[in-house]
């Protein structure tokens, strides 16, 4: 349910900015909303508290918020409380941001190696990926998982390249265990 409910309000959000021509603007304002959320949790508690009623909640909102960041977002901010959606604020500003990346032709990418790549690797992997894809620019995320022996995998979206030697032993175990003698 709370996919759903930051689908609709995402998806809300991005086709009033692209509508306006703010995209970039609100992504930002997003990205610093969404960090000031996650580094205070007490805020998050008090929106939270059974014995705070909404009202008073919204004028939370509007106190903290209003005239800090654009009345559309104080104003998606605000309808969310209402209904009572303040635990999805975030996963629904993940949703608005995916959104826009996917927008501007953005891929987030993610790379797991058996060892550190270098540097000259990793600009020749994300070439590599900008000539294969109609992305025109890419957020990388690495990381080392030792277990995959050598090679790597590659995560853009819901796509998956693995040429990992953990992955191609396991196929290779699998299709002997397959053998008949």
């Amino acid at each position: 349910m709370a996919k759903l409910v930051s689908k609709i309000y995402g998806e809300a959000l991005f086709e009033r900015v692209v509508e306006d021509g703010i995209v970039d603007a609100m992504y930002e304002e997003v990205s610093l909303v969404r960090q000031a959320l996650l580094e205070n949790e007490a805020f998050l508690k008090l929106l939270n508290h059974p014995k705070i009623d909404n009202n008073e909640k919204v004028k939370i909102i509007e106190n903290t918020f209003k005239g800090r960041v654009s009345d559309d977002l104080c104003g998606l901010l605000v309808i969310m409380v209402q209904k009572g959606r303040y635990n999805d604020f975030i996963p629904t500003f993940d949703y608005f941001m995916d959104l826009v990346k996917e927008y501007q032709k953005i891929g987030v990418v993610f790379v797991t190696s058996a060892v550190e790549l270098k540097q000259e690797q990793k600009e020749r992997l994300e070439k590599r990926l900008l000539e294969t894809t109609q992305y025109r620019s890419f957020e990388m995320h690495y990381h080392v998982d030792e277990s995959l022996i050598g090679g790597m995998k590659i995560r853009i979206g819901d796509r998956v390249v693995d040429s990992s030697i953990q992955t191609k032993l396991e196929h290779m175990s699998r299709s002997l265990l397959n053998v008949q003698v």
